[in-house]
């Protein structure tokens, strides 16, 4: 796929389920912490769960798990699928990008950014018309990252809890 200096960005396979979990159980935490009403715990098996998820998807044809790949280790990944018309989200044929997340240890090199050029390619490769993604309010360094990718806002979630 895309490979600088010592970073690969490639396709999952089953052999990164452990470091998929970890990420994604990181990535269920970066949320929790935004907005712990909204956004589940991460729990004890987060890891495991998030992981085994993420490499039962690589099945699907319409899913695209990538990582990135830094001398053998991941410290990256992004997961989207090619979606159909939604009448629910009143959107038409759409890839949508479901996590990106890059290992904290790793930030601030550009791996987020060529995950999700590398991504973007591939969706379009795969006849994608358009790209959407949802970030939460909070995370303002991924909207940045976003922003400076050609995304525009066109939605904002509002979450009201049940009054006790």
């Amino acid at each position: 796929m895309t490979e600088r200096s010592d970073l690969l960005i490639r396709p999952a396979t089953p052999a990164d389920r452990e470091a998929l979990g970890q990420l994604g159980a990181a990535l269920v935490k970066l949320h929790h912490n935004f907005d712990t009403q909204r956004f589940i715990p991460p729990g004890r098996d987060a890891a495991r769960g998030y992981g085994r998820f993420l490499i039962g998807e690589l099945g699907d044809p319409k899913t695209v798990v990538l990582v990135a790949d830094q001398a053998g280790a991941v410290v990256g990944y992004c997961y989207a699928a090619l979606e159909g018309q939604d009448w629910l989200s009143l959107r038409g044929p759409a890839g949508v990008i479901y996590d990106i997340l890059v290992d904290p240890a790793a930030r601030g090199r550009g791996v987020g950014r060529r995950l999700l050029d590398a991504m973007l390619e591939t969706l379009t490769e795969r006849g994608a018309p358009r790209v959407v993604l949802f970030t939460a309010t909070g995370n303002q360094a991924a909207q940045r990252l976003f922003a400076e990718a050609g995304f525009r806002p066109t939605m904002i979630e509002m979450t009201r809890e049940r009054p006790e």
